[in-house]
């Protein structure tokens, strides 16, 4: 209508495309040829599996073939646990399939204070927040708890969610060499005296499974009065005598302020959360925007969060056995001579480093046609020029399930030029 509203407008009939220059999604077009290319030499889209039927923490049906699970972040195998799923059932039954709103609002029903306190209980902390995903407490926490003036310091190899978190807020923002604590030390000493400092760590790094030297680092980061937060993501569950995560293991649990953490690996859910035993702590919920302005988790996806973290609290034979299994893959890859993260069994992920996208594609193919499902992964997700396999070991991965996976690595390897 014209601005009168009493004749129609005439329009065109046959609108121009839009401009390629102010085309939004124009950026993309490399990154749509890359992947075209990649589908079109007949492998597989890796980023793209379905899983048609799950059997079990360790077994699926991916394109209507017996798979073995070797690329999920099911560490303790807590996805099946009968109590697990009881108590999503009952929630379910009890309360419905969601919450409308947010913690602030509507949002918050009886388990999620539950899965609070199962928290408090299992990190032994005096506080705990419960974030939808890992990635928003990550997000939430970050740029909440540093500001304008302030100082993030963190590892250059973190993972997104931190840089994300980091953009969010106005903090400066300082990287240092992965894994280095001079480094560390270096850069927090050109910083002000007088400003806040929050030091951001890893326990355990996801792509190549290797581990902080979180003890040194956060006695650095004590030194130039800065806070900690460290991201146990990816060794809660069985790293440390309690599977708190690799700070409990280095003895640093009195030093480090806010530990991040997901429900989505060892919990065998989706969610995220923090824990402190600072005295404010309680602060961040009048304050945070990514649990403010976002709706809780469901009433079902809380209380089999909070039954399986009451459960991995004794899951000291889980943790055992994962760790049996780390030993097993590690060993025998290298064994097979495969070129891997770390040199040691240093977490519950191995990841088989190869030279290039060519090789890592026909590998990850040979696997899936195989019967094992892994992770392809390359950059930016990797560190520049590297191609990786990351197997992620469970729990419930049976010696005999592993030297099956070892066989077809080797055949995989071979038809790929990885191994002799």
């Amino acid at each position: 209508m014209t601005d009168a509203g009493q004749t129609a407008e005439k329009l065109p009939a046959d609108p121009a495309s839009v401009a390629p220059e102010t085309d939004l999604m124009s950026k993309f077009d490399g990154l749509i040829a890359e992947r075209q290319a990649l589908i079109d030499t007949g492998v597989t889209d890796p980023f793209a599996i379905v899983m048609e039927q799950v059997k079990s923490p360790t077994e699926a049906v991916i394109k209507g073939k017996d798979t073995i699970l070797l690329g999920t972040y099911n560490y303790m195998g807590m996805t099946f646990d009968p109590d697990v799923i009881q108590a999503g059932k009952d929630a379910l039954d009890q309360f419905g399939s969601g919450t409308n709103g947010s913690r602030m609002l509507n949002g918050t029903f009886r388990d999620h204070m539950e899965v609070e306190q199962a928290l408090r209980d299992f990190y032994g902390t005096t506080g705990a927040i419960v974030f939808s995903t890992g990635y928003m407490a990550n997000l939430g926490m970050i740029s909440t708890l540093a500001g304008k003036g302030e100082y993030v310091i963190l590892d250059a190899d973190s993972h997104a969610s931190i840089y994300d978190g980091c953009k969010q807020g106005y903090a400066e923002i300082v990287r240092f060499r992965h894994n280095s604590v001079e480094d560390l030390d270096k850069r927090l000493g050109r910083l002000p005296k007088e400003a806040g400092k929050l030091v951001v760590l890893e326990g355990v790094y996801s792509m190549l499974g290797d581990v902080a030297p979180l003890k040194e680092m956060v006695a650095v980061a004590k030194k130039h009065e800065a806070m900690v937060l460290s991201d146990e993501a990816h060794s809660m569950g069985f790293y440390g005598p309690n599977g708190r995560g690799v700070y409990e293991a280095q003895g640093c649990e009195g030093d480090v302020d806010f530990i991040v953490g997901t429900f989505s690996k060892s919990v065998g859910t989706v969610g995220g959360f923090c824990v402190s035993n600072h005295p404010k702590f309680e602060a961040i919920r009048l304050a945070c925007r990514a649990y403010i302005f976002t709706a809780s988790l469901p009433p079902s996806v809380v209380a089999t969060a909070a039954a399986s973290i009451r459960k991995l609290q004794h899951a000291h034979n889980k943790r055992q056995h994962l760790w049996e299994n780390a030993r097993q893959l590690h060993g025998g890859l290298t064994k097979l001579g495969f070129r891997l993260g770390t040199d040691a069994p240093d977490s519950a992920i191995v990841a088989v480093i190869l030279d290039d996208q060519e090789q890592a594609v026909t590998m990850w193919q040979a696997l899936l046609d195989s019967g094992v499902y892994v992770n392809m992964a390359r950059p930016p997700a990797t560190p520049a020029g590297t191609f990786l396999l990351r197997c992620s070991l469970c729990a419930e991965h049976t010696s005999a399930q592993l030297d099956a996976v070892l066989e077809r690595f080797a055949a995989a390897g071979r038809v790929a030029g990885a191994i002799n």
